[in-house]
């Protein structure tokens, strides 16, 4: 058993606890960590489109050049558009195309191992498991 001098039930146990369980639930490859990335711009730009660039930035925690090259990349993949704000001619708006919605919505890769544990789960770890979720999608 992990030994710490902090409190099992502070925010910080609990985190540290959450990170060991996530990593045997989810697999952790080079690939793996560039989608949960690529989704987590989507989801950022999905939740605030019109997006401009720094309101990505800032709520994926990365500098705006760093984003700016990978929103460049998810536009040549055809999963998000940039277009003029009507409101502010300088700036640009960023929206996802039907291919980033359904990329977004899509099984991540390794996605069936998960699916796998999860229809292991009996009905109420199901409803718990879906509560959890609700409150860390809240924090995003």
């Amino acid at each position: 058993m992990l030994q710490t001098t902090h409190n099992a039930h502070s925010p910080d146990a609990i985190a540290a606890r959450f990170a060991q369980v996530a990593q045997q639930w989810l697999p952790d490859g080079p690939a793996q960590r560039a989608d949960a990335a690529k989704r987590k711009l989507l989801a950022a730009i999905e939740k605030r489109e019109p997006a401009t660039l720094n309101q990505v930035a800032a709520a994926v925690g990365r500098g705006a050049p760093a984003v700016s090259r990978s929103v460049d990349s998810l536009v040549r993949a055809g999963m998000v558009e940039r277009a003029p704000d009507p409101d502010h001619r300088r700036r640009l708006a960023l929206r996802l195309t039907q291919a980033g919605r359904e990329r977004l919505s899509s099984a991540p890769p390794g996605g069936g191992a998960l699916q796998r544990k999860v229809e292991r789960l009996a009905h109420s770890e199901l409803r718990a498991l879906e509560r959890a979720i609700e409150i860390l999608e809240r924090g995003i």
